[in-house]
């Protein structure tokens, strides 16, 4: 094994000058990890170019990137070594049970056909022999994989087929991954600027749904490509006081090979429920609440960092939210929803956000406004389970964001809505909005505080 191709080709030739003409095959390891990589060469004492130093420590946090610059770099080294005058005409691969790396470099080489990579789930499977037989992940660490493999690592078995019980064996600490921002203080400041109000917050979330802004605390890259189908909606629901930190659109029955929804084998198709997570204040969060209710399609659940829960759903058990239909299988459900994961995944999301507090300095008007947020906001996630319908899942968030709150013997009325009633009396739009009136009254006086908006 060797990475100087100089070393190797000035080996070939002293073995050639003594006479020696048996064939010589090279072994070639790709580069899989960072730490696989500094590993293995430390114990064969294989000498490592500066130039590979250069290009890949910087990423070694990020074993995709790693992956994609040591293919490169292998492959430029096996073109050398095939395009030498010794006549070397095969190479020997050190798969390590890791076959994709080796298939990627031979297509660089153009030693095999190209063909266009399916994900096999839509979720990066872990590279570990223990995990290979893992098929469904809760979606709140969707970008967070290395977290959630390093609180779930000591599991005696991961689910496979279907979902269960996650508090047996319990999600380990949040402090064996370490939760820390990705980003330097200098280069979280660049992206992320100094707000001064849940105003200029908002804004920031927004813009990093239109893709102006490229990271978050709780998202490394920019968002994925198949949220851009929604990101008009994301960054106006970003804008009406809704932080979203993950989701997912609504995909009824794409094709498993489509570019942006697809995964899994071939001939397959693959279908999403609409998903939003999100923090919101309690002032917000209270609007939001009673209108999504009404929706006997959407479930939800909502805590804070104290661990006050507040949900919907009447079941323990998981939510699929991904699933995929193919020829000659069952159905398979990679992505779910969950209580029990949700309320240790929530530890996380708080204190990413302080974190993200502390790269300011210290009672500077940043610090405080992002702290006190994480101290009070809520973290929630809201599934609409119409998987047929793409915009149902915003319709609420709208709807609450135009509405506040006013009391009528006790109850919330929708204010700003045409018609506003006020003791018995439609204040505002008379004759066709008199039925619509009198029904909220009489709703109102039933005890069912029913909240609409009267056209």
């Amino acid at each position: 094994m060797f990475y100087d191709v100089d070393i190797f080709l000035r080996w070939v030739a002293a073995v050639r000058e003594a006479g020696i003409t048996i064939p010589i095959v090279p072994g070639i390891a790709p580069i899989q990890t960072w730490n696989g990589f500094i590993r293995s060469t430390k114990l064969s004492q294989t000498t490592i170019p500066q130039s590979y130093i250069d290009v890949l420590e910087p990423h070694k946090t990020n074993d995709e990137k790693v992956r994609e610059i040591g293919i490169r770099l292998v492959a430029e080294m096996c073109r050398k070594i095939l395009a030498s005058p010794y006549n070397i005409r095969g190479l020997h691969f050190y798969t390590m049970n890791l076959e994709k790396g080796t298939k990627m470099i031979l297509e660089e080489l153009n030693l095999v056909p190209r063909v266009e990579a399916i994900k096999p789930l839509p979720w990066r499977q872990s590279l570990t022999p223990s995990r290979r037989t893992e098929t469904i992940r809760p979606i709140f660490w969707a970008n967070r994989t290395k977290s959630y493999l390093s609180r779930t690592e000591n599991w005696d078995e991961y689910p496979n087929g279907r979902f269960g019980d996650a508090r047996s064996p319990a999600y380990g600490e949040i402090d064996g991954y370490g939760v820390s921002l990705k980003h330097t203080p200098e280069r979280a400041l660049e992206m992320w600027g100094h707000p001064t109000s849940v105003a200029e917050v908002r804004s920031l979330f927004s813009r990093f749904c239109e893709g102006s802004v490229k990271a978050l605390p709780w998202s490394d890259e920019p968002a994925a490509a198949e949220t851009s189908i929604i990101a008009k909606h994301l960054a106006r629901v970003n804008e009406l006081g809704f932080l979203t930190i993950n989701s997912q659109p609504a995909v009824n029955g794409a094709r498993s090979d489509d570019r942006a929804f697809g995964w899994g084998p071939a001939n397959g198709f693959v279908y999403q429920k609409a998903y939003l997570e999100f923090f919101a204040s309690p002032e917000t969060l209270n609007k939001l609440l009673p209108v999504i209710s009404r929706d006997p399609l959407i479930t939800y659940y909502a805590i804070n960092k104290q661990g006050d829960l507040r949900t919907n759903n009447q079941s323990e058990g998981p939510n699929a939210v991904t699933w995929g239909v193919f020829p000659g299988k069952e159905i398979i459900q990679p992505t779910v929803v969950e209580a029990v994961s949700f309320m240790a995944w929530k530890d996380e999301a708080f204190e990413l956000g302080v974190q993200w507090s502390q790269i300011y300095e210290r009672d500077s008007p940043s610090a405080k406004l992002i702290k006190d947020m994480m101290e009070t906001y809520f973290l929630v996630n809201v599934v609409h389970n119409d998987f047929k319908d793409p915009n149902a899942i915003f319709q609420g968030f709208y709807e609450a964001a135009n509405a506040s709150a006013v009391t009528v013997n006790g109850h919330d009325v929708i204010a700003n809505a045409k018609a506003t009633l006020v003791n018995g009396i439609i204040a505002n739009g008379i004759g066709e909005n008199l039925k619509n009136g009198m029904q909220v009254i009489n709703d109102v006086a039933r005890g069912r505080g029913r909240e609409v908006e009267v056209q």
